[in-house]
């Protein structure tokens, strides 16, 4: 299908257009604040042939396409009425985690910052092959045009922070901008020549140079948002158009200068401070943490959030993490031609090798990542091994970068020094090439093989991602697991699942398989099923206290059962007479194996009725 007809397809499944609150992209997702969650098909979004795959976290819905995302969201915009930035629509407001909410903040601000950073930090890396190649006058004019042309965005980087910043939080992003624009105005800048005690209305005024820095604009940010809003519920219609502006710049620019700069100078110190004394330890250790670390921040989609640390390490002499995850980057890139060189399947050879040249040459690897890392988790300890061995190599060379780059071909002359770095990538690039040629897949099974092995298997999408679909082994209603009243169970730390209303007090078998586990107190009970999906069925909530009470097992520890085999009995009338829930959750236990685990959709389930699916 074309991008117009995705991008429909994709707000289709979404929930339709007055689902979304807000749609921005970054280099391969679209990421969507959703109404309701519930309202998407995250399966369907999933069985796209061009979606990789469909990752929620911080508050976000995140449907990633991979480098044609900007027309795709392009098309969105032009053929739906979405906001662009971070306005809500309707009341329903997703519950977000404080880190997932500063996360967001800080993804969401730089997101639309990133194709100007990495063309930016590209002519910079041109700039240094030219120099290199004695090609150009690095003394001449047509340097120092060039050399602007890529260090504008860096040296007024607070006044895009402090546009984007507002933008993300719905208020004016002019007098964001504006905010950070008089802390680079000449008659401020030139504090920081004056000798002596500076102040600001008889308060010690810390001078510092607020050029390439983001820190400070994105707390200053988040107090105006809050500000402005106050000042506009309070300020008559007929002088807002002035007065709100002018009160936020009177009160944001001193405070930010007095407090959210030097605050933020401390902060980053310290984080300077922390990998500095991490490099002093171990600087293999230090390759290996960041390198191992770096690809699980991409596919929680939060990688973006460390930008501003690398960002503000420039003018610290340089920064150490952008080179190290340069070994990461190029490990992925190594494993996807690894599969190239070793499979046979046309389908897969085609995408390893276009993963592979969009790796190469715009540094862009969550195709690599979702489209077969994740797909073939048994490439994960390779795209490990080989990061963590070129992350070691180029913490050892002291590898620095001083403005933005994405790793890839063409940005190599960025890093340095340049040899140390080649190593490094050039390492994680062979040894990952080799691990995936040697051990790496051959590709999954066709559809029939899997579906004769074992008929609860299924295949979607034009890529044959294997699902396992449990049936339900209640009758009731299904309510979300993070609604169920119960910290254990709703915090998803025992898995993934659902919970269910029973309205029937029978058990059944979801599956073909063994009881691995039945409580003396019956009620719960634990299988395994013949392809090894762990199941726990809890019925009732703190239902042990009764100690079997109003529950009769029909079965036993190790028993082997057939799919709807009757596994327990309960007396739901007695149970909430003695003053208990009887919401039963349905847990895959063994979650952290599959790539994801899809509550239905539906509000009532009956036995034998499709509950969950488990995506392998």
């Amino acid at each position: 299908m074309n991008n117009k007809e995705l991008g429909n397809k994709i707000i289709e499944l979404v929930g339709g257009e007055g689902n979304v609150r807000s749609l921005v992209h970054c280099a391969t997702r679209l990421r969507f604040k959703l109404g309701d969650h519930s309202k998407a098909d995250k399966e369907a979004l999933s069985n796209i042939p061009d979606v990789m795959t469909v990752v929620e976290n911080g508050g976000q819905f995140q449907v990633v396409i991979g480098n044609k995302v900007g027309k795709v969201h392009a098309e969105i915009m032009k053929n739906h009425n979405i906001s662009g930035g971070s306005a809500d629509k309707g009341e329903n407001k997703e519950k977000t985690g404080t880190m997932g909410k500063i996360f967001e903040y800080i993804s969401g601000t730089f997101s639309p910052l990133i194709p100007a950073l990495a063309g930016a930090g590209m002519i910079k890396a041109l700039l240094a092959i030219l120099s290199i190649l004695n090609w150009i006058d690095v003394e001449g004019s047509t340097y120092s045009v060039l050399n602007a042309a890529s260090g504008g965005i860096f040296y007024f980087l607070p006044i895009f922070v402090g546009i984007s910043a507002a933008m993300k939080l719905n208020v004016n992003p002019f007098v964001g901008g504006t905010i950070a624009a008089g802390l680079l105005e000449p008659s401020f800048t030139a504090l920081l020549d004056l000798t002596g005690d500076i102040s600001f209305l008889s308060i010690p005024l810390i001078a510092t140079d607020y050029s390439s820095t983001v820190f400070p604009l994105l707390i200053g940010i988040a107090v105006y948002a809050p500000l402005e809003r106050f000042l506009k519920k309070y300020t008559p219609d007929t002088i807002q158009l002035f007065f709100v502006p002018m009160v936020s710049l009177l009160v944001m620019v001193p405070l930010t200068a007095l407090v959210f700069g030097p605050f933020a100078e401390y902060v980053s110190l310290a984080i300077a401070s922390g990998i500095t004394f991490l490099l002093s330890v171990s600087t293999i250790l230090t390759g290996i943490l960041i390198a191992s670390i770096w690809p699980v921040l991409v596919i929680l989609g939060v990688h973006w959030g460390i930008v501003p640390i690398i960002i503000d390490n420039y003018t610290r002499g340089g920064d150490i993490i952008g080179p190290i995850t340069g070994a990461a980057t190029f490990a992925q890139i190594g494993i996807a031609f690894g599969i190239y060189l070793k499979v046979k399947d046309k389908d897969l050879r085609s995408l390893s090798f276009a993963a592979t040249l969009s790796g190469l040459f715009a540094g862009v690897t969550e195709p690599i990542l979702y489209g077969l890392i994740l797909r073939y988790r048994k490439l994960l300890p390779l795209l490990f091994i080989s990061g963590a061995v070129g992350g070691a190599i180029i913490a050892t060379f002291d590898v620095r970068i001083f403005a933005f780059a994405i790793p890839g071909l063409f940005t190599i002359p960025a890093f340095t020094p340049i040899v140390g770095y080649s190593i490094g990538i050039g390492v994680s690039f062979i040894l990952a090439t080799i691990l995936a040629f040697i051990f790496g897949t051959t590709g999954k099974k066709k559809q029939n093989e899997v579906t004769k092995e074992n008929p609860n298997i299924e295949t979607t999408s034009s890529e044959s991602k294997a699902t396992y679909l449990l049936t339900a082994p209640l009758t009731g209603k299904v309510i979300p697991l993070e609604e169920v009243d119960d910290p254990v169970f709703a915090s998803v730390v025992m898995g993934k699942g659902v919970g269910i209303e029973p309205t029937e007090g029978i058990v059944v078998a979801p599956f073909d398989g063994k009881v691995v586990t039945l409580f003396p107190t019956k009620h719960a009970i634990g299988l395994v099923s013949e392809d090894g999906v762990e199941v726990l069925i809890h019925i009732g909530l703190d239902t042990v206290q009764l100690e079997g009470k109003y529950f009769n097992a029909h079965v036993e520890s190790d028993a082997i059962v057939k799919k709807g085999d009757k596994l327990v009995t309960f007396d739901i009338q007695g149970i909430q007479e003695s003053g208990y829930k009887v919401t039963t959750p349905v847990i895959i236990t063994n979650t952290a194996n599959y790539l994801d685990v899809i509550p239905v959709q539906s509000q009532h389930v009956t036995l034998n009725h499709i509950v969950l699916t488990v995506v392998k």
